[in-house]
């Protein structure tokens, strides 16, 4: 996929301007996903052409069309059993013979996914006589682009080709910037044409009948070799063995309250579908952004999720730091947006003709990944951070607080600010990037360049990351340098964007430095990496559970109070469970534990109403107008920051804040009344392992003799910043 658009005139997936197909189908949408290949049909496990269906491999659709017919009628779905992320089993019958109520032809459709896909069909006859059977498969493959099925306007370009054999069908396209083949290949032949094949036979009662089919595909002259082949060793397979080391290294949870046992369980299962391996980098996971439309790399979103699952696998935060490293901007491009030092914020496949991340296309159109990536490094260090990984991951930390001086601040004034260099590029470039999010509160659209109140935040807890690294070395005019910034940064920041007459801090500052003051979940996260002034984050606490903030089952995105406001809006009024957690951490730092807990709480009644899951979005409907959280129908799941919410709540919940260089944890649970016990197991951080039991008021942990347990949350500001405070002083950091 190219950054500019085309002499056709289409539109680019960067503009944000563009519709998107909903998977809110009346059959349901079933989703596998293994790295970058994904798959998605109906509940009976058929890929309709009509719906944003069909088998995804390296952005581009492999499969549009995958239908079986059982004697000349669809297949009746029964069930489905999700046996892993990227396996799952149909289970559905056929139509009962005229006269009768009941089916004597049961179907089960095994289908595993992972650079191509593997599916399993058996047909059991379940009748008292001998029955025939006609097995009918119908597919076909426009090998389009993700994003023109994800707007649904799919364009039949290049030239097309069709290849028969009864042991295969083949699907070639040429005409892009290399050419693609799909071929579907049987354990048994088929009579066949062109998009068809078709098996005849007659079952005996309680016979079955059995056939695997395997569907590969081909870059140029590279056939990318599947996953999962008929006959294959499943328990063996790259997939599993990788999910199994996953589930090994997490920590061991048990409590009282089974919905958060649940929805962890689930954060679990979801995220490691979510995980991307580069072939020439095995080692370094990084987490994709969302399935089905984004199973890729993004800045931003992997970067927050990485802080997210800290507390379960610090590992992670490794691979994603060090992928996006590797891809960190080193020239200028008005097309792509890149700078020098700048994170990326979008990586796409669409033609590449190799299977690793350094044949995508990158975007860096985002304000936040930057100073985000240096604020992980420094949370991270407070982790698991070796020497080596510091010293080779502190010059790309450098280089991006050089772009965040040099090039974020486009004009001088302190504040980090976007706008976009080419018109087929994000309009808005922080976490609500929509073209309609960022508003006044009379509802006028706000001018670029825009300093959002979030990104100052982040740009200051870099400021306050580099100071830290700086004070390890001993480095007292560096570190001088990046605390006096911070320090400068956060007084202005308190003066400039704070609403006294609203109790909250501006969205944030248009091109004439005027306060946006509309009302929104934004200053939350201002909470979160610690800007806030104390008595200001008391006020904020309150506005942010305000009856038009507050829906009960989560904080909006924007206050109901708006003119703006629309419940069923990406960002004007929905509800964000990765938002909300973030939101209840700074709500925790700062000590308003109870204003926290409300939104766990009401974060777990919406899992529990979704089964266990919680999406990318949902609507803001007040839980009094609307008793249950209605879905936005275009919302990604599994999707990464949502999967990783629940892990944000536990360390919330346990007020868990290692500083393992320094040999201390911070340990203090406030638990709501919803959740009498928790017990986490092999917590791991700087080679330790800890316990946490939580009962009630009372807590015990268990930890290494070489690690201080203090038995107090953190404080929320920052001590070692405080004027007179140097490199040498051995007080507690924050």
């Amino acid at each position: 996929m190219t950054m500019t658009k085309g002499t056709d005139g289409e539109p680019t997936p960067y503009a944000g301007t563009t519709p998107v197909a909903s998977l809110a189908h009346a059959d349901g949408t079933v989703t596998l996903v293994e790295g970058t290949t994904f798959a998605l049909s109906g509940r009976a496990g058929d890929m309709h052409d009509d719906f944003p269906h069909g088998l995804f491999v390296l952005d581009t659709r492999m499969l549009s069309r995958w239908e079986m017919q059982l004697n000349g009628h669809r297949l009746e779905p029964l069930t489905v059993q999700l046996d892993e992320p990227y396996a799952a089993t149909f289970v559905a019958r056929g139509s009962p013979v005229t006269g009768r109520a009941d089916a004597d032809l049961l179907v089960r459709r095994t289908r595993h996914v992972g650079r191509g896909m593997r599916e399993t069909l058996t047909v059991t006859n379940h009748g008292m006589e001998p029955a025939p059977v006609v097995i009918e498969l119908s597919c076909e493959v426009d090998f389009a682009d993700l994003f023109e099925v994800k707007e649904s306007r799919v364009t039949r370009r290049g030239r097309h080709s069709h290849k028969i054999a009864p042991s295969a069908l083949t699907f070639g396209h040429e005409g892009g910037a290399v050419a693609k083949t799909t071929t579907v290949a049987f354990s048994d032949p088929a009579d066949v044409e062109p998009g068809r094949a078709v098996w005849r036979a007659t079952l005996e009662p309680r016979e079955t009948w059995e056939l695997c089919i395997e569907v590969t595909v081909s870059l140029g002259d590279t056939t990318v070799e599947p996953r999962f082949r008929c006959g294959g060793d499943d328990d063996n397979s790259v997939p599993s063995q990788r999910l199994s080391d996953w589930r090994a290294r997490l920590p061991a949870i048990d409590t009282d309250n089974h919905h958060l046992a649940h929805v962890l369980r689930r954060t679990a299962r979801d995220l490691g579908a979510l995980r991307i391996f580069d072939p020439d980098h095995p080692d370094d996971a990084v987490l994709a952004a969302g399935a089905p439309w984004f199973m890729t790399v993004f800045g931003r979103d992997s970067l927050l999720t990485a802080w997210m699952t800290l507390i379960a696998d610090p590992a992670l935060a490794h691979g994603v730091l060090r992928t996006l490293a590797r891809f960190q901007g080193t020239t200028t491009s008005h097309d792509t947006e890149e700078e020098p030092g700048k994170i990326l914020h979008e990586m796409r496949f669409g033609a590449a003709a190799g299977l690793s991340l350094g044949g995508g296309d990158t975007y860096y159109g985002s304000i936040d990944a930057t100073p985000l990536f240096v604020m992980l490094l420094g949370e991270l260090r407070r982790w698991n951070l070796t020497d080596t990984l510091a010293d080779e991951l502190l010059p790309h930390a450098d280089r991006a607080l050089d772009w965040i001086v040099h090039h974020g601040d486009r004009d001088g004034d302190g504040y980090v600010e976007y706008e976009r260099l080419s018109d087929h590029g994000l309009a808005n470039q922080g976490w609500k990037d929509s073209w309609d999010a960022i508003r006044f509160a009379d509802g006028t659209l706000a001018e670029p360049p825009i300093a959002l109140c979030e990104v100052q935040a982040y740009t200051y807890a870099a400021y306050v990351a580099r100071a830290h690294f700086a004070r390890e070395a001993g480095d007292t005019d560096t570190y001088e340098h990046w605390a006096q910034l911070a320090r400068d940064l956060r007084r202005r920041f308190n003066e400039d964007f704070w609403l006294d007459d609203q109790g909250t801090y501006a969205l944030g500052l248009d091109a004439q430095k005027r306060p946006i003051d509309s009302i929104t979940s934004n200053p939350g996260h201002c909470l979160w990496a610690g800007i806030a002034d104390p008595d200001k984050a008391a006020r904020v606490a309150d506005r942010l559970l305000s009856p038009d903030m507050f829906s009960g089952f989560g904080i909006r995105t924007l206050a109901s109070t708006m003119p703006a406001y629309n419940p069923v809006s990406y960002h004007n009024g929905s509800i964000w469970p990765h938002d909300n957690a973030i939101c209840a951490a700074g709500l925790a730092r700062y000590g308003h534990t109870d204003h926290a807990n409300r939104v766990i709480n009401a974060q777990l009644d919406v899992a529990a109403a979704l089964g266990g899951t919680l999406p990318e979005l949902f609507a803001g409907f007040d839980r009094n107008e609307l008793s249950v959280p209605a879905p936005y129908p275009t919302s990604c799941s599994p999707q990464a920051w949502a999967a990783a919410t629940p892990l944000l709540w536990l360390r919330s919940l346990l007020r868990f804040d290692p500083w393992t260089p320094h040999g201390q944890v911070h340990v203090a649970p406030a638990l709501p009344a919803s959740i009498r016990r928790l017990q986490v197991s092999g917590i791991r951080a700087g080679g330790h392992a800890i316990d946490v039991d939580a009962d009630g008021n009372r807590f015990t942990v268990k930890a290494s003799d070489e690690l201080h347990v203090i038995t107090q949350p953190r404080p929320p500001l920052t001590a070692a910043l405080q004027p007179n405070q140097g490199v040498g002083s051995t007080d507690e950091d924050e």
